[in-house]
């Protein structure tokens, strides 16, 4: 068996193709066709608001002007630092427009966070949140260790008028000194125009950070070509139609976000409804308004909406075409919310290397189980998308033997920002190394059976140990700590701590955890402390997290 002749193409629904032809060379292209041929449709859906492609085009093109009159310039970095609200996308579009390059950062990242990846990015202008701005980013600034010399600040309560009182109660708009409202930026440089920038689609679109196996995050170089790629495969894999709206639950700045939702919006020309973050009361209440059609989403957020108070399966009737990623999908589970979603969750794979997808159960087609793991399948390669299973030695194994993913294809990214070993590392000859182990059976389906080393996945998010526990390490009464990932019913798996104590010291367990809260995102604290006399170790002194796992 090659690998090479994709065995798994029989999977794939008669008359699918192997292969696919990027229909436009950068995500700009995507972009820029919506508005010429669609500019009266409406594309972002936020609350009580709609802004049509023409009014987020208009938006964004006037905020590239105060970009460039500020002196920035093609491959200049525009750090968007923001929730699921509109901001996002036009300071995205508008990173492209001025020939820049957009940097996601997580708005749940704290102030060592955010210094590490506005440093490495090199970013020269920054987009935040006006309460992000105060309590995170200005001290950030103030440092003077990173290159930002503007900041344009937005409100969650800009672009709409409903003010929703279950997320926005208290939320006043702030005016925040040394910075630029993004609103009155827009409207002041409305009307503006600038000449076309000089984009190919090997060119960086958005830098997305990930862990690599030291913990130390990586930007990865996501090109316009793999969006614009990628983008594709979700409308051709998912069979969604031009106008067919797109229910945005995941995070924005993750991979799934931009192109699962934002990508697949432009392209289709279909309207995005967001909800700032994501609360399973409000996203429930913008379903019944906005009668979205296709989402792809954490199966813990699936599981979220599917509890809701008064949630009933009419409420998800528009919801014909879903699919979960991120996280384990159990059997059951998937069983049990098809029940109240009325359609099959189907799998998707992907990380942030290969710009979300790689794999995906083809639509209306079950995912197999497999019998002596129960796991899932994750499904078979997408489009023009090569995965080997290999060994140690590097060599490919037979059929339903375990062993690495390795991926080839036009999703799969150029390499990681100004980290060149890295990339030689993980991306050799364009081959993405995942650290993803599983196998393929005989019928070419794939299933993830463990991940490499000890990487922990909390609801998708990956926390790798050595993070948590350098931010441990930096308490006075702890000596040792070694973090791993432990079952969780609504995560997945959720961050678990053991320590022990300096000599003499005294510590609250929980004093520990609120420690790490206030320094770290939410989903990489851990949640469970346990205070031990010794970790074990190796006879080298190497503490071994394994024992740890195996002794829970």
């Amino acid at each position: 068996m090659s690998y090479a002749d994709r065995p798994w193409l029989t999977r794939y629904p008669a008359g699918s193709p192997a292969d696919i032809e990027a229909e436009y060379t950068t995500a700009l292209d995507v972009f820029d066709a919506a508005v010429a041929a669609e500019p009266d449709s409406p594309f972002l859906c936020y609350f009580d608001a709609t802004l049509t492609f023409a009014d987020v085009d208009r938006a964004a093109t006037a905020l590239a002007s105060a970009l460039v009159g500020d002196g920035f310039s093609a491959g200049d970095r525009l750090a968007v630092y923001v929730q699921n609200n509109p901001a996002f996308i036009i300071g995205i579009v508008a990173a492209w427009k001025a020939g820049g390059i957009a940097v996601a950062i997580n708005p749940m990242n704290k102030q060592r966070e955010l210094t590490y990846m506005l440093v490495d990015s090199g970013a020269t202008a920054l987009l935040t949140l006006d309460d992000l701005y105060d309590d995170v980013a200005a001290p950030v600034i103030a440092t003077g260790k990173t290159a930002v010399r503007t900041v344009f600040t937005t409100s969650p309560l800009d672009f709409q008028t409903r003010d929703d009182p279950r997320l926005f109660a208290g939320v006043e708009r702030r005016r925040n000194p040394g910075t630029r409202d993004l609103v009155e930026t827009i409207d002041g440089f409305d009307g503006s125009s600038l000449p076309a920038p000089t984009l190919t689609a090997d060119d960086v679109a958005v830098l997305t950070y990930t862990s690599g196996t030291t913990g130390e995050p990586k930007g990865a170089m996501n090109t316009h070509g793999n969006l614009a790629f990628n983008a594709q495969t979700y409308r051709d894999w998912t069979g969604l139609k031009p106008g067919e709206g797109v229910l945005g639950v995941a995070p924005l700045f993750h991979i799934t976000g931009l192109v699962g939702h934002v990508m697949i919006a432009m392209l289709v020309r279909a309207p995005l409804t967001l909800t700032h973050r994501f609360a399973p009361d409000v996203t429930l209440d913008a379903i019944r308004e906005r009668r979205p059609v296709f989402t792809v989403a954490a199966i813990t957020a699936f599981n979220a909406l599917s509890a809701a108070p008064g949630a009933t399966p009419a409420d998800f009737e528009s919801l014909r075409i879903l699919y979960s990623g991120g996280a384990p999908i159990a059997p059951a589970m998937a069983d049990r919310l098809e029940q109240v979603f009325g359609a099959y969750i189907h799998n998707i794979y992907g990380l942030t290397e290969t710009s979300s997808p790689s794999h995906g159960v083809p639509l209306g087609v079950r995912a197999p189980v497999d019998a002596t793991s129960g796991a899932l399948s994750v499904g078979v390669p997408v489009f023009n998308t090569v995965v080997r299973v290999v060994g140690e030695d590097g060599e490919d194994l037979p059929v339903g033997e375990v062993g690495e993913f390795v991926t080839s294809g036009p999703q799969v990214v150029k390499g990681y920002w100004n980290k060149p070993d890295k990339t030689a590392e993980s991306i050799p000859g364009g081959a993405l190394k995942t650290g993803d182990v599983g196998f393929m059976d005989s019928d070419g389906w794939f299933y993830v059976v463990d991940r490499k080393k000890d990487m922990i996945n909390a609801s998708g998010y990956k926390v790798w140990p050595r993070e948590v526990e350098d931010v441990l390490y930096t308490h006075p009464a702890v000596r040792e700590a070694a973090v791993i990932g432990v079952p969780d019913e609504y995560r997945g798996e959720t961050v678990k701590a053991y320590v022990s104590l300096q000599d003499g010291a005294t510590v609250d367990t929980a004093e520990l955890v609120e420690f790490c809260k206030e320094q770290m995102a939410a989903y990489k604290y851990p949640r469970e402390v346990e205070i031990v006399g010794e970790l074990p170790k190796t006879v080298t002194g190497k503490i071994l997290r394994r024992e740890l796992r195996d002794a829970g």
